[in-house]
């Protein structure tokens, strides 16, 4: 009887035991829908897009004299694939760059559709821009976006190329089983509106739909690999890249190239989903070298003794590869990088300067209604959270964007399903019908026509972020008769094109402009992609707060309408070509900047509304569209003023990477402090150093490894070049350090690396260290 009981006793407990395994297993089965219930296969891709850090203009302020002088951090493309298993897929890439160009989108697709046929084309891909003000020029191909760059810059053009392609051909190697998560969420703190009088001209019925006069909402979709979990996210807010400012040199991705950097270092310090700030310096960037270079020597006197045996030696010859083998983030050669991009949206009119705009010379706000300091715009400046430090203006934006997008990558759980399916069209904007309701009669309606492209007076003025010169103001629809006079030198627009750009003052007839070729874009390209519940509406320019508030509602009212009810509708800025800005009706009648930059008059939001109205149409009912006119191919007729390199040098004795300024002797610095050391150096468009870097801070270990620490794709290390005179042939590598207080204690030392060209065209790699010094 007690061994029959106790036979029974065991027998419940290995069938509770087999329950409960039982459990476990339909539980994780279930609980995989959250981790990797793969429904699509995802890749994700990255690649450098720095460009020449030398004597190139930059794109955005369409000032001349901003140019290219250092790298505050690189730039990177970063694309997403999805496909169905044995269906449609599409390509999303992000650039670290002011924004797409056609004849980079033409030419991306000709190389991929020379790899891989019709797999990818104009139709599934999409490429856009993060619009920072902080990227070399000279890439697009209409004259009025490269005149400050003196025309067509070949090296800027190929490495955007090539970077695109090349993260294209990642993701595509990196195709896995996967799963796609999507999340939304407010950020409050990261944008104001720079127009608010052009916001207030909105009926108010519509504006009392909504809380805020910017859009604070934040779109993230996360990727999930089968095998190795998390694999990256892409997110869409919309700021304007201007934290950094018009007189800033050094390449810079500004606040959303800076937020990426944070998040992947973020993440591949982590490996796993948890609370941003566990891992974030007293700085606010991620702790990423404390984690990769333990804490290697206890005695401080020691390290002085180690670093005094550590001199700067001479600049030397190096191998062409050393930059890129010694570079920070090299990747794991047997997993996916973590990508993480910080992606564009209806952004024009939003300003990351968040303090708000005012008078440089009084300290007073600037006026409400043309952003003037007196009558003079040049005097009106929007002011950063870090103010007057525009890289801790940017840092903070970025910062902000980083912590929302963990926020959001971390609660991810909407499970994206359902079809890839894409739609693309080309269409012509110079003379476009569109049919519009008329108010308060049933249901008739009117045909409009767009305008051909044409830019107003108040464009010269300049916003808060970036003013324009002279005596131009926002909110003019007037004009002046003396830049009427200049304006009628390059082209006098004819009475059609005054009329139907009106309340517009034409200060620039650009869509008529055609010497030496054509100065502005008619045709554009229209794109919807979509991914289960997530839809994209790529658009090719910067749409204001309220107008792509519009363009939303009314494909997401298509879309709803034919049983699509949960449906996330986000609009990609920047997408595919570049045409300025896009404004509602009521907007346009102000004339502020984005009004006068709404190329094709009034009506362009209503065109847009239309077309891409057709396109979620087509979405619904599986029809194919018309591809509409192809866009000009103007690569051959660019025209480039840029001087080439042709010599660099340094004054007798000195070789090519030898340091002209170097740390104190026995020299300890603290977290916190700046470090800076000055090596002779050659033009670094000699070489871009894709993939590697100009700069490094290695720390010591043991007695003679050095381990690479930071590079210039470090927020907190600044490469900065520079020559006496424009014609010198000599020049200067300053690297500012400015330490971490994550930064474990021992011995660094700063190194550089170049690239000089002789008289006869070769090019010869070098480097060069500073002196061993102690961070305590």
């Amino acid at each position: 009887m007690e061994f029959s009981s106790r036979f029974n006793l065991k027998f419940q407990r290995l069938c509770a035991m087999i329950w409960l395994w039982i459990a476990l297993v339909l539980l994780l089965q279930n609980s995989r829908g959250l981790v990797s219930a793969s429904n699509y296969l995802i890749g994700l891709g990255s690649y450098d897009i720095t460009g020449p850090a030398a004597d190139v203009n930059m794109m955005g302020y369409a000032n001349s004299e901003q140019i290219t002088a250092g790298i505050h951090f690189r730039l990177r493309a970063r694309t997403f694939i999805v496909a169905e298993p044995e269906g449609n897929r599409v390509v999303f890439v992000n650039l670290d760059a002011c924004m797409a160009s056609q004849i980079v989108t033409i030419k991306v697709i000709e190389r991929l559709k020379a790899r891989y046929g019709d797999l990818y084309t104009e139709n599934n891909v999409a490429i856009s821009g993060i619009h920072t003000h902080a990227g070399p020029g000279g890439y697009l191909q209409h004259v009025v976006y490269i005149v400050t760059s003196l025309g067509f810059v070949q090296q800027s053009f190929d490495v955007i190329v090539d970077g695109i392609e090349k993260s294209i051909i990642e993701a595509h190697e990196n195709i896995r089983p996967g799963s796609l998560f999507v999340s939304n969420g407010e950020l409050l703190d990261a944008g104001v509106n720079r127009s608010p009088s052009a916001y207030l001209n909105n009926p108010a019925a519509e504006r009392g739909k909504y809380k805020y006069d910017v859009d604070k909402e934040m779109t993230l979709l996360k990727f999930v690999d089968d095998k190795w979990g998390p694999l990256g996210s892409f997110n869409w807010f919309a700021t304007h890249g201007t934290s950094m400012s018009r007189t800033n040199s050094l390449i810079s991705g500004d606040n959303k190239g800076a937020a990426a950097r944070f998040m992947e270092d973020w993440f591949e310090q982590n490996g796993t989903e948890i609370s941003y700030s566990s891992r974030l310096g007293a700085d606010g960037i991620p702790r990423r070298v404390s984690n990769i270079i333990p804490n290697l020597h206890s005695s401080y006197h020691e390290l002085l003794e180690l670093a005094a045996s550590f001199q700067s030696p001479p600049g030397g010859p190096a191998d062409s590869n050393m930059s890129i083998a010694r570079r920070v983030r090299a990747g794991q050669a047997n997993k996916p990088g973590f990508v993480s991009a910080f992606c564009q949206s209806n952004c024009g009119d939003v300003s990351p300067n968040v303090i708000g705009a005012f008078c440089i010379d009084t300290g007073l706000p600037c006026d409400f209604n043309q952003s003037t300091c007196d009558g003079k715009n040049e005097l009106c400046y929007g002011r950063g959270p870090g103010y007057p430090d525009e890289f801790e203006s940017t840092r903070i934006i970025g910062e902000r964007q980083f912590r929302k997008a963990v926020e959001l990558f971390n609660k991810a759980s909407e499970h994206l399903t359902g079809k890839v399916d894409y739609r693309h069209t080309n269409i012509d904007f110079s003379q476009l019908e569109v049919t519009l309701p008329r108010e308060g009669e049933g249901g008739a309606s009117e045909v409009v026509k767009t305008c051909s492209a044409a830019m107003g007076f108040a464009f010269a003025a300049g916003t808060t972020d970036g003013p324009g010169a002279f005596d131009f103001k926002q909110g003019d629809d007037k004009g002046n008769p003396f830049w009427k006079l200049v304006r009628n030198v390059l082209k006098t627009p004819d009475r059609e094109q005054i009329d139907c750009q009106q309340p517009k003052p034409i200060l620039l007839d650009t869509g008529e402009m055609k010497q030496p070729y054509d100065w502005a874009p008619s045709i554009l390209p229209l794109q919807i992609l979509r991914i289960g519940q997530l839809v994209i509406l790529s658009v090719p320019g910067e749409f204001t707060t309220m107008a792509g508030r519009r363009l939303r509602d009314a494909v997401k009212t298509v879309l709803t309408s034919n049983g699509h009810g949960n449906v996330h509708v986000v609009i990609a800025g920047l997408t595919n070509t570049y045409s300025q800005y896009v404004t509602t009706f009521e907007e346009y009648q102000v004339q502020r900047y984005e009004g006068a930059s709404t190329l094709y008059g009034p009506h362009t939001l209503s065109a847009y509304i239309q077309e891409f109205k057709k396109l979620a149409s087509a979405i619904i009912s599986g029809e194919a569209v018309e591809q509409g006119p192809q866009p000009p191919d103007l690569l051959d007729k660019q025209i480039s003023l840029l001087t080439p390199v042709v010599l660099d040098g340094t004054s007798s004795g000195v070789n090519f990477g030898d340091v002209s300024f170097d740390v104190p002797k026995n020299s300890t610095f603290k977290k916190g402090d700046l470090v800076n050391v000055t090596f002779w150096s050659a033009c670094p468009r000699n070489d871009l150093m894709t993939e590697g870097t100009f700069v490094l801070v290695e720390i010591l270990h043991g007695k003679d490894t050095w381990v690479p620490a930071y590079d210039d794709d470090d927020f907190c290390l600044r490469f900065k070049w520079s020559r006496p005179s424009k014609l010198s042939t000599h020049s200067h590598a300053t690297v500012e350090w400015r330490i971490p207080e994550s930064t474990p204690t021992g011995v660094y030392r700063i190194r550089h690396f170049g690239a000089s060209k002789s008289i006869l065209g070769s090019i010869r790699h070098f480097t060069g260290s500073s002196s061993a010094f102690v961070v305590a």
